[in-house]
């Protein structure tokens, strides 16, 4: 097999190519980023095939019939909300999350729950000896038969063991340490990252293997490597949470089986991730009673209704510009919602400072949140609490209106689960839906209106 050796330089921070050397590269505008990258490529240009032998051959599209292959389902029901349903067969999903946020932990125990299955799971790492994995395990409790472990780098040898031990299921742990030999750059560099997850996924597509990988973030947050990688694969999944607190967030930002709004919550114990089956009393659970500046709002992550704190702190301004401060929540909506709350209800924030953060490290994002910001911001600068039992959805224009939004009746029953009584909702979703026994629902049509009724006021 005749091969070719190229020489290229490469961006590290974008994948830009170029044939030479380039101080500040021309794409991101990083300087001192551009590497300098030997690639054999082959001659050969044969198209990859199934460990079967098998080649694809191109069909008529009235020809082909459609297999329907069920998905496989975890014993963590909030895992197959994210993926849509299941692991499907032949995807590959790529998670994300920064150190020690318990990416390794939640793989290491869905593999357990695989095997259990009755399908073969072959763990690849390239961070951590056999040995070490096998004292997580062993504390975790995931000890199976069809469970097994290959600390392994060289791609072509864990392409070799596949092939040899033929799995259902492949965990790559992680691939920025994975190498492909025909590439010289060093491991993690982005033409390692790009090669290795091409050919990663075209072993899953051509023999049907469900396989995991996980990726290292910047320090911005963001997937490392090219922005390409995403692009490849079938799921994009980050696992979020804050290092002090013991709860996590699986949220799907790219998923081509299913949607990608929904989330899965976990709780970090001894003994590996504890799913949490009712999140919404998890949030709410250490809410003061009276306590000014807090407003309880439902919103909705895919077809999951929860109910979240949004809590406000607005105080007097020390110095010429006032300051905002969000957490969890958009900063250009809190901008814009405490703009017309100072032009259309007429509360002077100009010289005040806001500090707003939605309760739980929970990232909320949907115009419905609206109207619980604007209570909340009302709330601490009137020093006046909202009623415990009262929730608000709304969303709200720059003319002061409240504004429809969807899912209302879903919104509205986990209200009443939860033991509300009283919800402020826009007043044209009033209609069309059957309002549940035991709460009162309070349609409000503009941003004064809901501040008047929910503060008994006349000056707002």
């Amino acid at each position: 097999m005749a091969k070719k050796e190229k020489t290229q330089f490469e961006c590290q921070h974008c994948g830009y190519i170029s044939p030479r050397y380039l101080g500040k590269c021309p794409n991101c505008g990083s300087w001192n980023s551009m590497v300098e990258e030997k690639i054999v490529t082959s001659t050969d240009r044969r198209q990859a095939v199934s460990f079967t032998g098998k080649r694809s051959q191109p069909t008529k599209i009235t020809e082909i019939v459609p297999k329907k292959t069920p998905r496989v389902k975890t014993q963590m029901d909030e895992l197959n909300r994210v993926l849509g349903g299941g692991v499907v067969p032949g995807s590959l999903v790529l998670l994300g999350g920064d150190p020690g946020i318990g990416k390794s932990t939640l793989l290491l125990q869905v593999s357990q729950q695989l095997a259990l299955t009755g399908g073969k799971v072959l763990y690849v790492s390239g961070e951590e000896s056999a040995e070490q994995i096998k004292m997580r395990a062993q504390r975790l409790g995931v000890l199976q038969e069809d469970f097994y472990l290959y600390a392994e780098t060289d791609l072509e040898a864990i392409k070799q063991a596949i092939e040899s031990l033929q799995p259902e299921y492949v965990i790559i742990d992680s691939i920025q340490t994975m190498i492909q030999p025909s590439i010289s750059s060093v491991a993690g560099s982005v033409s390692q990252v790009r090669e290795t997850t091409a050919e990663l996924m075209r072993i899953a597509k051509t023999n049907q293997i469900a396989i995991f990988i996980v990726g290292h973030v910047t320090k911005e947050g963001a997937l490392a490597g090219p922005r390409m990688l995403e692009h490849m694969v079938d799921t994009v999944l980050y696992f979020e949470g804050e290092r002090h607190q013991s709860f996590r967030i699986l949220r799907a930002v790219k998923n081509r089986f299913g949607s990608t709004n929904e989330i899965g919550i976990f709780e970090m114990h001894d003994t590996g991730l504890q799913e949490v089956n009712n999140p919404s009393q998890v949030f709410l659970e250490e809410r003061l009673q009276g306590a000014t500046g807090s407003a309880i709002v439902v919103t909705m992550e895919g077809t999951r209704p929860l109910l979240v704190e949004i809590q406000a702190l607005v105080t007097p301004t020390m110095f010429g510009n006032a300051k905002r401060t969000t957490t969890g929540l958009d900063f250009n909506r809190v901008s814009l919602i405490m703009a017309v709350l100072e032009k259309r209800a007429g509360l002077l924030l100009q010289n005040q400072d806001a500090y707003l953060k939605a309760a739980g490290g929970v990232k909320l994002n949907e115009p419905a949140i609206d109207l619980a910001i604007a209570v909340s911001i009302a709330s601490s600068y009137k020093e006046k609490g909202t009623q415990a039992t009262d929730c608000f959805i709304g969303e709200i224009g720059l003319t002061g209106e409240i504004r429809r939004v969807n899912f209302i009746d879903q919104r509205i029953k986990e209200v009443q689960k939860l033991g509300f009584k009283r919800v402020y909702v826009p007043k044209n979703n009033l209609t069309g839906w059957q309002v549940p026994e035991g709460i009162e629902v309070i349609g409000v049509a503009t941003l004064a209106e809901t501040l008047k009724r929910v503060f008994g006021v006349q000056n707002f």
